[in-house]
């Protein structure tokens, strides 16, 4: 059989070389995965690395009356409103005011059909905030910080659970739902990142062992 060469021979021949480039070309490539949502702050452990320690500061001139809440968001109605209409299903409403649904706390398993039964927990309490570094911060910010609905900061839960908690940090308390562990530190960090809190010697080991094993 006779070679053809010429013109011929070499359009053939790149020809050639365009299909073979563009079969290699087609195929499969492993895309790395999606980074986690967050807030541009980094996963929850380089959050908590990025936390100051320090010892908790003094409780003097402390009251709640110091984080006004819960801020209005409509006509007789308020930020707990927001929440409870947020984490609730089959929710019920007299104008803008939640009257009935259905909660379950994340932090015992307990479900509730009446708003009554439901507390409104501030992920980072208060009183914890105002050892860690909101009594420098004017009553202005400290609304801000007792109403925020960006982060994950306000949950509707049992009454029992939340007063159970009280002001403690995670070295103290934690959910008795330990599946939620791994959510309840996330939370935690991201709060106290966002709003540049400290953390304690005790409450950063007990975050960091909260978070092992978490994806």
């Amino acid at each position: 059989m006779r070679t053809r060469s010429g013109p011929l021979a070499a359009v053939t021949a790149a020809l050639a070389a365009a299909l073979a480039l563009g079969a290699a070309g087609c195929a499969a490539v492993d895309e790395p995965p999606a980074p986690p949502p967050g807030d541009g702050g980094g996963n929850a452990a380089q959050k908590l690395g990025q936390l100051t320690v320090a010892g908790a500061g003094s409780m003097k001139g402390y009251s709640r009356q110091r984080f006004p809440h819960w801020r209005d968001t409509g006509k007789n109605c308020d930020v707990r409103d927001s929440v409870l209409q947020r984490d609730g299903e089959d929710i019920k409403l007299s104008g803008c005011n939640v009257v009935g649904g259905r909660w379950e706390s994340v932090y015992d398993g307990r479900a509730f059909t009446d708003p009554s039964g439901v507390d409104i927990d501030h992920m980072v309490p208060l009183a914890n905030a105002w050892r860690s570094g909101a009594d420098e911060w004017d009553d202005t910010k400290r609304g801000e910080f007792a109403n925020d609905l960006d982060r994950p900061q306000l949950f509707a839960v049992s009454a029992s659970s939340n007063r159970a908690k009280g002001d403690q940090d995670p070295s103290q308390w934690k959910p008795a739902n330990q599946s939620h562990w791994c959510q309840y530190a996330d939370n935690w960090v991201t709060v106290k990142h966002h709003w540049r809190l400290t953390v304690t010697t005790a409450e950063k080991a007990a975050l960091t062992d909260m978070l092992e094993g978490c994806r």
